[in-house]
């Protein structure tokens, strides 16, 4: 199950152990009352990990830090930051297992501090912290925008030979004309099966439209709007992901962790099979008439022969 928070802030349970990535409650307690993560729901899991990916504040709220005493929590950081005993600190290329089940690899950001990649009781989840193509094209000269591009390409390169099924990546408007370049270049380079866009802080509208033009056949993008929504992810034995989309307000309060889901929504049908081994085609490329300098990793690697 994953639950959106705020920002770039989401969890991801399954069985008895829970993953909390970047939480935040925003500068005006976007998430609260019921929407907060509680020392109380933590304790039912028997392992927690919280991830943050780097020390700004839009992705690492104190208070995850007064959750230190619980017996089954863990953190993993960014090496640039400091962390107690019951942590790891991590950098691009790094690799940790804080429980069973729970396998991490830390990839490079064009920002402060990692990504983190988690082969998670099979599911392969990335979030990308602040991994992006920062550019901002009002106001950065040619030189910093190819410089910012040449950067991003680099990072996201040794991403794009793993195979993700869930990523969450930054989707920021505050960026100004062509903020989606970043999304765009990751969704074809690294084709994950659901992008999940992140980092848009209260412009839901923009996670919403990227989601209605962006999918193509080899990854289905999942707008989250609501602060408190899921999405219920089930594989099968042949590797299909079967999707459901949940909305805080159709979830009873009291199934936290879920132990026994019910049938209160309708079943989200993905736009294509998301099943291993699809090939985005030309006539599938949503960006086929963007002005974007988007190109593939394998043209890429011709040009370097």
């Amino acid at each position: 199950m994953i639950t959106h928070y705020f920002h770039s802030g989401f969890s991801v349970s399954g069985e008895d152990i829970l993953l909390i990535f970047d939480y935040w409650r925003g500068e005006e307690g976007e998430v609260s009352g019921d929407l907060e993560i509680t020392p109380e729901a933590l304790q039912r899991y028997r392992s927690v990990v919280v991830f943050i990916s780097h020390e700004h504040i839009d992705h690492m709220d104190p208070v995850v830090f007064t959750w230190k005493d619980l017996p089954n929590i863990s953190y993993v950081v960014s090496s640039d930051m400091p962390v107690g005993t019951r942590g790891k600190r991590m950098a691009p290329g790094d690799t940790y297992s804080p429980a069973e089940g729970v396998d991490i690899t830390a990839f490079d950001s064009t920002d402060l501090g990692v990504s983190f990649l988690v082969n998670f009781q099979g599911l392969k989840v990335f979030h990308a912290g602040d991994l992006n193509f920062w550019h901002w094209r009002e106001e950065s000269t040619m030189h910093e925008i190819e410089e910012a591009d040449s950067e991003f390409r680099k990072a996201v390169a040794p991403i794009s030979k793993e195979k993700i099924d869930v990523a969450f990546f930054p989707l920021d408007p505050r960026q100004g004309t062509m903020f989606e370049a970043g999304a765009n270049y990751f969704v074809m380079s690294v084709k994950p099966r659901i992008m999940i866009p992140m980092h848009y802080f209260h412009r839901a509208d923009i996670a919403l439209d990227y989601s209605r033009t962006a999918s193509s056949r080899s990854t289905e993008v999942i707008a989250m709007p609501l602060y408190g929504d899921r999405l219920q992810l089930d594989m099968a034995d042949d590797g299909y992901l079967n999707v459901r989309y949940l909305q805080k307000a159709e979830i009873p309060e009291e199934e936290y962790p879920p132990e026994e889901e019910e049938e209160i929504t309708e079943a989200y049908t993905p736009a294509y099979s998301l099943s291993d081994g699809d090939n985005l085609l030309e006539e599938d490329n949503p960006f086929a008439e963007s002005d974007l300098p988007i190109t593939s990793l394998s043209e890429e690697s011709e040009e370097d022969s």
